[in-house]
């Protein structure tokens, strides 16, 4: 039987294996993936600027899954150069063709005082919790750091913003600001899954609070239970990174979009009628605004509300569902997402389309006039917030 020292003699003799110095040397040229095979706890006491994380134990499983290129050059590395040395040999035979074991591993690379990082750390019960997304490697335990530390504030506790903000809270967006001054009635229950019959007759904004918290206790839910203002409105949304509009009327939309682009805040806007929705991405400093699709409100009578022309129940889901999806891929900086295009839903037909949104040459309402807009109520009619 061979012992421990001939495995791995074997193994170092089908791999190539370099030192620390032509490791960085490497590194630094760009395009290489670098692995971490270290035990977490080790990895939590720092680790190469950018590693990949994946436990020795764990690699034959989800290297695949995690590193989809098999030609591109990865440099792993362990403790010492024991592990990796076994790992590359494990990833020849998995198909990669151009792997590295660094000898000497982390311990050799700090004492030589190379470039190292303690790691975003997650505690245990986050491990768990976000456990498929840590083994999505566009996430990984630092992006769902990012998303820990990210805020979002929702326009509106209602049918869009029932299930954008639940799956926000469940993904693990650390602060949840939501904005309604409404109470919960009966006939809301019919697509607004935040709140239920024991509700009835409370403030929405106080349901929704406890709703997602009981999901998830990592999520600070800050409150505004008022009506968005010109007067309140900077104060509200300022230091958020992501804005999800669930207004269902035309004043509160304008006013947000003036006021996101003067912060430069993106939002995320979903409208719903009947049986069709749309969603689109308002970023002011990558692409065109709410003004830009929308220069000014349709009369009264073109625009009926849900109350007044009815929705089916489980439209909001859709549509709310994509607004969260969305603001993910935002805060991720995931995708491509829906900024310059509408994506327009019909459920009768079950189509999905999406259209082109250009910027209009006359709204001046822009992130380059910012010092020039100004937040005003908007009484009915819809003139440019900038002043002249």
């Amino acid at each position: 039987m061979p012992s421990f020292r001939d495995l791995l003699a074997q193994a170092k003799s089908r791999i190539v294996e370099v030192d620390t110095a032509t490791a960085e040397a490497r590194i630094n040229s760009g395009g290489v993936l670098v692995l971490d095979v270290r035990e977490p706890d080790e990895f939590d006491q720092g680790a190469l600027p950018g590693a990949l994380h994946i436990p020795r134990g764990h690699l034959e499983a989800q290297i695949e899954g995690r590193a989809t290129d098999k030609n591109q050059e990865i440099v792993v590395y362990c403790a010492g150069g024991v592990r990796s040395a076994f790992a590359a040999a494990t990833m020849q035979e998995l198909g990669y063709t151009n792997v590295l074991s660094m000898a000497g591993g982390f311990g050799k690379w700090k004492d030589e005082g190379r470039a190292w990082l303690a790691p975003v750390t997650l505690t245990a019960d986050q491990r768990n919790r976000y456990q498929r997304h840590l083994l999505l490697p566009e996430v990984g335990i630092e992006g769902q750091a990012k998303l820990l530390g990210s805020k979002v504030l929702m326009l509106g506790a209602g049918g869009l913003g029932s299930p954008a903000a639940l799956y926000l809270a469940a993904a693990g967006v650390g602060t949840i600001g939501i904005v309604d001054m409404d109470e919960v009635d009966e006939s809301n229950l019919q697509r607004q899954i935040l709140h239920n019959l024991d509700r009835v007759g409370q403030r929405k904004v106080d349901s929704a609070r406890q709703t997602l918290t009981k999901l998830n206790p990592d999520v600070d839910v800050v409150t505004y239970d008022a009506r968005l203002s010109a007067d309140n409105i900077m104060g509200i949304i300022e230091g958020y990174d992501v804005i999800v509009d669930g207004a269902d009327n035309f004043p509160s939309r304008y006013l947000l979009n003036d006021a996101s682009v003067k912060l430069g805040i993106p939002v995320v806007h979903g409208s719903i009628f009947r049986f069709e929705g749309m969603v689109s991405v308002f970023h002011p400093l990558r692409g065109p605004t709410y003004r830009d699709m929308v220069p000014v409100p349709p009369p009264a009578e073109l625009a009926p509300s849900c109350a007044e022309a009815g929705v089916l129940g489980v439209l909001p889901g859709i549509i709310g569902s994509i607004q969260a999806l969305e603001t993910l891929k935002i805060l991720l900086d995931l995708g491509d997402p829906l900024i310059g295009r509408i994506l327009a839903v019909d459920t009768t037909e079950m189509s999905f389309r999406v259209f082109n949104l250009r910027p209009d040459p006359s709204n001046e309402v822009t992130w380059e006039n910012r010092d020039r807009i100004q937040i005003m109520e908007l009484d009915g009619l819809c003139a440019p917030g900038l002043s002249h």
